[in-house]
């Protein structure tokens, strides 16, 4: 059984052991049922992304009486939703700087080419043909 089948078993005997239906979980929280269903069936394929997910789970959690923390505690402990830390201002500042110097090497080249171009058309240059 996969983690994510465990989590949205764990969901359901929660809603089960509080007397309700999923068409009311449905619409106590606006979760469209067929969402609802892949939240506890464990079907991630099902599903949007992860942060309307996140939302659906607290909703879910507090229409149900659970801690919406502690749901998502659990929900974060699949290792398939875990999510890669972002990188730091650093890194993302030294990446825009290698962009822009290449993106600034390639307009030099196209311009120096261009010119090159230009001089041969106005024949300053003898062709390279």
């Amino acid at each position: 059984m996969s983690d994510f089948a465990v989590f949205g078993r764990y969901l359901s005997r929660q809603r089960e052991l509080r007397g309700l239906r999923r068409d009311e979980i449905a619409q106590l929280t606006k979760i469209p049922p067929t969402l609802v269903a892949a939240l506890e069936d464990g079907q991630p394929d099902r599903l949007p992304e992860r942060v309307f997910v996140i939302n659906y789970i607290r909703a879910y959690a507090s229409a149900i009486g659970l801690s919406p923390d502690e749901a998502l505690n659990r929900f974060h402990e699949i290792p398939e939703t875990v999510v890669a830390p972002e990188a730091s201002p650093k890194e993302l500042e030294s990446a825009r700087r290698r962009r822009a110097m290449r993106n600034l090497v390639i307009l030099l080249v196209c311009l120096a080419v261009g010119a090159y171009a230009g001089l041969v058309l106005l024949g300053h240059l003898p062709s390279p043909f």
